[in-house]
């Protein structure tokens, strides 16, 4: 890779007026495609949260009716349980797998590439849901739900670090969130394709499954024209050219060196050190603290009871008395607050900043879920709290949207440099998807062994979460990637980056770049 344009080399210096440029976001028809293109990987794993939450009583009739076919004899019911977590949690397993393995893949094949090949898996996972009716066989679904938990969790590394990379600083945070946008999206689809009237019934629930294959078809179709993350060709391909063309595509302007000295220079950075893997980062002392954040952030998204909402709040609303046709509707109440939320916390993101939006999101979930508690314990003593569980349930979920949704997608590119980001990625994908298979298992025995106080263990988590996050998260609004690492090499992590970034100035050079010559000083 050529070394670049030299700093005493007047004609080649950077302008100052070029880098402000440059930092200004601009939403070109290219990085809109590419945005567009990527989110289809995270309404695929929207859609397949919430798919099997309104056919759940058609699924079981379906393996009961197979069992008897098979054996003369109906299943017992605990085993019909069992087995019917089985299923909605082997899609989290996948996933963790996917997520797991979603750094090396990036690096690997590359952010688009990784993106078009995992198609594959979306169009298997389909084809064995869509013909498992016809088959007489719920062994089918079980696989296909694991082999799109696979897509979706490497889905789940791969589009928030897609999106991270393109974006300059100053929308870097709005293009996060349309990971969570699309995500919620797809809940919504899944959710009102699933009413009884549509796919949700005997006759059609099958097909409900296999419509997963739309978005692969959508983003084979799209991806190919959306260019590789410029990050991913100059940083760890050292394709220097071929980041330049994608930067020009993407900006919609030639100006785009102050954007190529920037990458140059977490380049250089990189190359001082050892590459990172998963165990070096575990053994890494310096990034012990963002990693504990990254993990710590998952943790506080998937603990915090919401899925126990995606997964099974049709049987959560007619447990508390109301009727499968408004707990069908209801439950797609659901998706259309995650969707409209979502778009209102895409220009906050960037200005209120994602540490404030998540610590309001943890805790409006907490007041809530102690509502939702207390109105599952009155249903029966007041008849209008019937109505009023579905009310908290659904502000519960305006909370979530609000920050535990999206950020920790998000905060995780942004706490680490380009060598560590991908090994980072994929331990705190894993963790998410350890925790979602947890709860999504979990929660039917929760709900059946503590009935009306299922909730309870939630409240607990989301404030310890909240006292954590309060604590330790730093703000990285508007911060550069060379920024923040920066901030975590220095004793001041805190004053540094957080919510009082004035107190502690990080150097930088005539050109508003970091400062290496006196980051080695200090």
């Amino acid at each position: 890779m050529s070394n670049g344009p030299k700093r005493g080399d007047s004609n080649d210096v950077i302008s100052q007026a070029e880098v402000v440029a440059t930092a200004k976001g601009k939403i070109t028809a290219f990085l809109s495609l590419a945005v567009f293109s990527a989110i289809l990987g995270s309404l695929q794993f929207g859609y397949n949260t919430g798919v099997i939450n309104a056919p759940e009583k058609k699924i079981k009739e379906f393996m009961n009716e197979s069992h008897i076919m098979r054996w003369e004899a109906p299943m017992s019911e605990n085993a019909l349980v069992s087995l019917y977590s089985l299923l909605v949690a082997i899609f989290a397993v996948g996933g963790m797998i996917g997520g797991l393995i979603a750094g090396w893949w990036a690096g690997t094949f590359g952010r688009k590439f990784g993106m078009l090949i995992n198609n594959a898996f979306g169009f298997g996972a389909a084809a064995l849901m869509f013909f498992s009716r016809e088959a007489r066989s719920y062994e089918m679904i079980i696989c296909g739900r694991f082999l799109i938990g696979f897509n979706c969790g490497l889905y789940t590394g791969l589009t928030p670090l897609y999106l991270s990379e393109i974006g300059t600083a100053d929308i870097r945070g709005a293009l996060g969130t349309l990971h969570q946008l699309g995500v919620t999206v797809g809940i919504l689809l899944s959710q009102i394709l699933g009413f009884p009237e549509i796919f949700g019934n005997g006759r059609f629930w099958h097909v409900l499954l296999g419509l997963c294959v739309v978005p692969c078809a959508i983003q084979m179709l799209t991806m190919p024209f959306c260019p590789e993350s410029p990050r991913y060709l100059l940083i760890k391909k050292d394709r220097e050219q071929d980041a330049h063309t994608a930067l020009v595509k993407l900006r919609g302007t030639t100006g785009v060196s102050a954007d190529i000295d920037e990458m140059k220079q977490e380049h250089r950075a990189q190359q001082s050190e050892a590459k990172i893997g998963i165990l070096s980062l575990l053994k890494k002392k310096s990034l012990r603290m963002p990693l504990l954040i990254s993990i710590v952030m998952h943790l506080s998204q998937q603990l915090s009871g919401i899925n126990a909402i995606f997964y099974y709040s049709f049987s959560l609303f007619t447990s508390a008395g109301i009727s499968e046709s408004i707990a069908a509707h209801a439950t797609s109440g659901i998706g259309a607050i995650m969707v409209v939320m979502t778009m209102i916390t895409i220009p906050l993101m960037d200005r209120i900043g994602r540490r404030s939006l998540h610590l309001t999101g943890l805790a409006g979930m907490f007041i809530f879920s102690i509502l939702i508690t207390l109105s599952l314990c009155f249903t029966d003593q007041v008849a209008w709290f019937k109505i009023g569980n579905v009310v908290v349930s659904l502000i519960y979920v305006i909370f979530f949207a609000m920050g535990p949704g999206s950020i920790p997608w998000l905060i995780v590119a942004e706490l680490f440099s380009q060598g560590p980001r991908p090994a980072a990625m994929g331990i705190s994908v894993l963790i998410n998807w350890i925790s979602n298979f947890a709860v999504g298992y979990a929660f039917p025995s929760m709900q059946k062994g503590l009935g009306n106080y299922s909730f309870l263990p939630f409240t607990v988590c989301l404030l310890l979460f909240w006292i954590f996050i309060y604590k330790y998260l730093p703000e990285t609004k508007n911060k550069t990637f060379e920024e923040i690492s920066f901030a975590w090499k220095s004793d001041n992590i805190l004053s540094s980056i957080g919510s009082n970034s004035s107190k502690y100035i990080i150097p930088k050079d005539e050109m508003g770049m970091v400062s290496y010559s006196s980051i080695e000083k200090q």
